[in-house]
């Protein structure tokens, strides 16, 4: 299996960022042992954040890798580049939207949670078809 050039860069990329995320969980440990002040939901938002980022990067590695593997090319490999784009939208929907001192509810920047669940979907919507067509055109 040959990653496509595109790919290749992209998935270096995604994984220098992996460091912003090993980071994160630093921070996640300093406000979990008390070292970083947060309340309950910033605690909660901040563990949600965190576990979403490496999952989904880990997921758009996977799907990228997939539709390079079956061949896929053209706007139907846009698909990994949407579930990679949900690894930002998501956490950072997460973590901004429970900024300040003492958030007892999260501010409307939790919108980009829906916006990367909506992103996420219409991705796997995409890179799902677009592996059957290309297992069915490799059958027929």
């Amino acid at each position: 299996m040959l990653l496509q050039p595109a790919s290749a860069i992209i998935a270096g990329v995604v994984l220098l960022t992996v460091i912003g995320i090993a980071y994160g969980g630093t921070f996640l440990l300093r406000v979990v042992t008390g070292k970083q002040g947060a309340n309950a939901l910033q605690k909660s938002f901040f563990r949600a954040g965190h576990a979403h980022a490496g999952v989904l990067v880990i997921l758009g590695l996977v799907v990228l890798v997939l539709l390079d593997a079956a061949g896929v090319t053209g706007w139907m490999h846009v698909a990994a580049i949407g579930v990679l784009a949900t690894a930002i939208l998501i956490p950072a929907g997460f973590f901004l939207s429970v900024l300040g001192r003492d958030p007892q509810r999260p501010s409307g920047v939790i919108a980009l949670v829906w916006v990367g669940f909506g992103v996420l979907t219409a991705s796997m919507i995409v890179a799902g078809i677009a592996l059957i067509v290309a297992g069915a055109a490799a059958v027929g």
